[in-house]
């Protein structure tokens, strides 16, 4: 994947300051519960509603005064932080990587690259955060997190110090973000910024200087910074995404557990694997996943296409995909359609790269 000569930066990138929660780590679907079993010790119901427009990327002490306040609980702030950390400690061991993750975090280390972690969290919280992620915490040349600065997001304190702290210069560093806060704190800081945001945080995008859907559009080249080189042909390798849909003429829709569905808003683009249909019937197939803004309510749209095959294998049934590849970011139209000559070619990639050995193990060990 080559940069065209218009594509070329016009100030190199010589080090990368990272967010954390929802840019690295899908944490907040994770810890989603968390609120509402807490609320119910004091006898109150979340307004879902209400937490769903808060934005994210707040400092512990902003979001303790918030909840205190907004559910008048009997709690200082402090004492509701004691009380609700030890609760979200037992959820962050299973916060997973969010697509792309490890393999850009892989990919800076690999090359040298000087990166950082610059998160709105407390050191001590980023520490259990990323300590179940092997490599994390010697990866990265900084880790920083509020409470080692005067000032947290939307401050542009945390990324100067990183950038301070690893001897590049403001001007010549590339954050990545995926809230608001972070967005303006990078602005702050005179840095270029990247926004990955969820479909809720979609304010940040007349901020940053590119907005992608998931890490897997990223294009370090862009930036100055050496290539990817784990394409292969135009397949890509993915940790595995596994998710359960019921398919009707070709659309699906999530089965999610406990109403939360398994997919991150970062699960976007035009994906390939496995569809499960029973105990003895797989099918290869090219998956497309998007949103559907057609409505005033965003809507996750999922198609799938089968390789070499009808549909109709698929219809009106409980199936569980199993993605091991990423072909292409969507744009608006392919979310609700791919033109039949589009189709053919992704059926043509992903039907070859079923067959080699990097994808085609994960069918014997998760399907």
């Amino acid at each position: 994947m080559s940069c065209c000569e218009s594509c070329k930066p016009k100030t190199k990138i010589l080090a990368v300051i990272l967010d954390l929660d929802g840019t690295l780590l899908d944490t907040e679907r994770t810890t989603k519960g968390v609120l509402e079993e807490f609320l119910a010790k004091y006898g109150k119901q979340i307004d879902r509603e209400r937490e769903d427009k808060k934005r994210l990327g707040a400092t512990q002490k902003e979001s303790a005064a918030g909840i205190v306040k907004d559910y008048d609980l009997p709690l200082t702030p402090d004492q509701y932080i004691k009380e609700i950390t030890p609760m979200y400690r037992e959820k962050w061991q299973k916060a997973k990587p969010l697509p792309g993750a490890n393999r850009l975090i892989k990919h800076l280390h690999k090359h040298g690259v000087p990166f950082a972690l610059a998160s709105n969290s407390l050191r001590e919280y980023i520490d259990a955060k990323i300590s179940h992620h092997r490599g994390w915490k010697e990866y990265f040349s900084v880790i920083l997190g509020s409470d080692q600065v005067k000032e947290g997001k939307p401050s542009p304190y945390l990324f100067e110090e990183a950038a301070k702290r690893m001897g590049v210069d403001a001007a010549h560093c590339l954050v990545i973000e995926d809230s608001l806060v972070g967005v303006r704190a990078a602005n702050a800081a005179k840095m270029k910024v990247v926004a990955v945001p969820p479909h809720t945080e979609a304010g940040c995008s007349s901020l940053a200087d590119s907005v992608l859907h998931s890490l897997l559009e990223f294009q370090p080249e862009l930036w100055g910074l050496p290539p990817f080189e784990d394409w292969i042909d135009n397949a890509l390798p993915i940790e595995p995404i596994h998710v359960s849909i019921v398919s009707v003429n070709g659309s699906a829709t999530e089965v999610a557990e406990d109403g939360t569905s398994a997919l991150p808003d970062q699960v976007f683009g035009l994906y390939f694997g496995w569809a499960k249909v029973d105990m003895n019937k797989s099918f290869k197939v090219v998956v497309s996943i998007g949103w559907d803004h057609c409505s005033c309510i965003a809507k996750r749209k999922i198609c799938t296409y089968v390789i070499d095959g009808n549909n109709d294998h698929l219809s009106d049934q409980q199936i569980q995909l199993l993605l091991v590849g990423y072909i292409r970011e969507l744009n608006g139209k392919d979310v609700t359609s791919l033109s039949v000559e589009m189709l053919e070619e992704y059926n043509c990639i992903a039907g070859a790269s079923l067959d080699l050995p990097v994808f085609v193990h994960h069918s014997s060990c998760c399907l």
